[in-house]
């Protein structure tokens, strides 16, 4: 008969890592006597990052003495205590290869439902001391498993386990865990586990998106919405070389750049809303390397870039002041998942400035090819003078049959016959309270793209206006917002070079937040040496397990320490646990 060893608990508390403090309930500690169990937790228990663990479905962490012995043989320690691997019940019996998801268990007065594998976190390595633990957790096939409170009441050390139900599936927790961590996973176990209704809202949605990629689709990794792929990956690796046809000035602070292939050939299709990554070794040295959507469709075998000259911006001024027709550019491949969905319903394409270059070459697609939608045109700029290729716009619009067009002016000082109020100009900013007034269709799919303030604004405007959140896509030109679990903020610092000695390895140049930094010789991964320059980083289990911090490789190549268990997709680098071989560039 299984039964309970110790009941352990204890509240988050700060723990200094890396230079860094992170706020964490890992340390977990043995209850002496009798202890309450609640339905989101055990009395005297807290988690640090709830986002991650805690919560209804994760009350109850579950771990085997089992495994415990397992550990001490593998790492050759004998200082194991109750508690040690985070759980809240710490069980003689309940292995992962048998407990399955569902099942149904009493021990004293309170009755649990098995809802998970644990979630692979680096704070199980801090509290041991061993930084690899989670990727050997699920590589051993001994992740331990969540439960959520059916019924409440006291359990104590000593009772017995007894499993009232066996979950329907009969799908174990190491399966479960395997299906989402390790390559080479049965289909057919997938469609089970989504039959599964004790099976945690998360691991269903992680399940849906590998049941749709396995299908050929792909997951928008923003809003979660499931997409139609349009490729296996990049059109070419690296940089190419493509030709400078023509430098258009669209106004005083932007030009257009149109490329060609140097050989005359059409150039790969890109999807509309995608974007090139260019490297200028021209303009500066060490070469800066800056991402630019593409402002129309690739019909044309050519793409076209619209840029805008910054203040004091090196590749900017060097695109739109020095660039001629005839040069050539170092270009990587179109990526980007900012790009139309498959459907007939409205579409609001909203943004700002200089943000309207993605969703322009989008209007520029529904023009030539889905002209019976309702597209809304909505977006803000200072003044004309400051709006370039309003015509351009305008004039795709007016072609449209269902088109709206709302071109919102902060500045304007124009003739009172052609200014704001006439036709689809108006005065003041494109706000909350003007997009309301509107009353845009809640059925619309948006595409929104701007500064982070305005997407974030526009954001919630849209979704007071009744649109499906889901339904609200956006695009950040700069670097994407930091994934690090639990640890404290701290004062936002602008990337920078590392402390001390400049590093002799390859050179890592993280485009999105324009930094070119050489690897130093005693330098661990990527992701520590992004640590190291607070370039914005996107990380959970630091091992490479569960792809969290996927990144795309624009040129280069790496290498793997710990090789990960399963291997990214091509164009891609699991920044976590990897080292660079030669230069590379990555889109961070």
């Amino acid at each position: 008969m299984p039964s309970l060893l110790s009941v352990n608990v204890g509240m988050p508390k700060d723990v200094a890592w890396q230079g860094r403090t992170v706020h964490t309930g890992v340390w977990k500690y043995p209850v002496h006597g009798p202890a309450t169990v609640r339905r989101l937790n055990i009395d005297g228990d807290g988690q640090g990052d709830t986002a991650g663990h805690g919560g209804e479905q994760r009350a109850v962490l579950v771990y085997q003495i089992q495994s415990y012995e397992h550990w001490q043989r593998h790492f050759g320690r004998d200082d194991l205590e109750y508690g040690n691997f985070g759980e809240n019940l710490t069980v003689d019996g309940l292995p992962d290869d048998e407990v399955c998801i569902g099942d149904r268990y009493r021990i004293g007065e309170a009755e649990f439902e098995v809802t998970q594998p644990r979630v692979t976190c680096y704070r199980v390595g801090l509290r041991l001391g061993a930084p690899e633990l989670p990727a050997l957790l699920v590589g051993h096939h001994r992740p331990g498993f969540y439960m959520r409170v059916l019924r409440e009441g006291i359990i104590e050390a000593g009772d017995e386990i007894v499993r009232t139900r066996t979950g329907p599936g009969a799908l174990s927790v190491a399966d479960t865990d395997a299906l989402l961590y390790l390559p080479g996973r049965n289909i057919e176990k997938l469609r089970v586990a989504l039959d599964i209704p004790a099976l945690s809202p998360g691991w269903q949605g992680s399940f849906r998106e590998l049941l749709a990629k396995a299908s050929g689709a792909a997951r928008e990794p923003v809003t979660g919405t499931v997409r139609t792929a349009t490729a296996t990956g990049p059109a070419w690796s690296g940089f190419r070389s493509l030709l400078v046809a023509d430098v258009i000035a669209e106004s005083a602070t932007v030009s257009s750049i149109l490329l060609s292939a140097s050989d005359g050939s059409a150039l790969p299709a890109a999807d509309a809303g995608q974007y090139l990554t260019l490297r200028l070794p021209e303009a500066a040295d060490p070469a800066p390397v800056r991402n630019y959507s593409l402002s129309s469709t690739s019909d044309s075998g050519r793409y076209r870039i619209s840029v805008k000259h910054e203040p004091h911006g090196t590749a900017s001024g060097y695109l739109t002041s020095r660039l001629r027709p005839g040069a050539s550019l170092e270009v990587a491949a179109p990526r980007g998942e900012f790009t139309l969905t498959e459907d007939t319903g409205p579409v609001l394409l909203v943004s700002a400035g200089i943000g309207l270059t993605p969703v322009l070459a989008m209007l520029h697609q529904l023009a030539t090819k889905d002209r019976d939608r309702e597209v809304w045109w909505l977006h803000g700029a200072r003044g004309p003078g400051e709006h370039p290729l309003a015509a351009e716009a305008h004039a795709l619009l007016a072609g449209l049959p269902h088109a709206h067009e709302h071109v919102f002016y902060s500045a304007w000082e124009g003739p009172a016959d052609t200014g704001p109020g006439k036709g689809h100009t108006h005065a003041g900013r494109l706000t909350k309270d003007e997009l309301t007034a509107l009353s845009v269709p809640a059925d619309a799919t948006a595409y929104v793209c701007g500064p982070a303030a305005f997407m974030e604004d526009m954001r919630y405007a849209l979704v007071e206006a009744g649109l499906d959140a889901a339904r609200i896509h956006t695009e950040l030109f700069g670097a994407l917002p930091s994934i690090d679990p639990g640890v404290v903020a701290r004062a936002a610092r602008a990337p920078h070079q590392p402390p001390g000695a400049p590093g002799t390895g390859p050179l890592v140049t993280f485009a999105r937040s324009g930094i070119a930094v050489p690897f130093p010789e005693d330098g661990r991964s990527v992701l520590e040496l992004a640590d190291a320059c607070d370039v914005p980083a996107r990380w959970s289990c630091r091992t490479g397990v569960c792809h969290t911090c996927v990144t795309p490789l624009l040129s280069g190549e790496v290498t793997y320490a710990p090789t990960p268990l399963e291997l990214p997709d091509s164009g891609q680098v699991l920044i976590c646990c990897a080292r660079p071989g030669t230069d590379v560039v990555l889109d961070m």
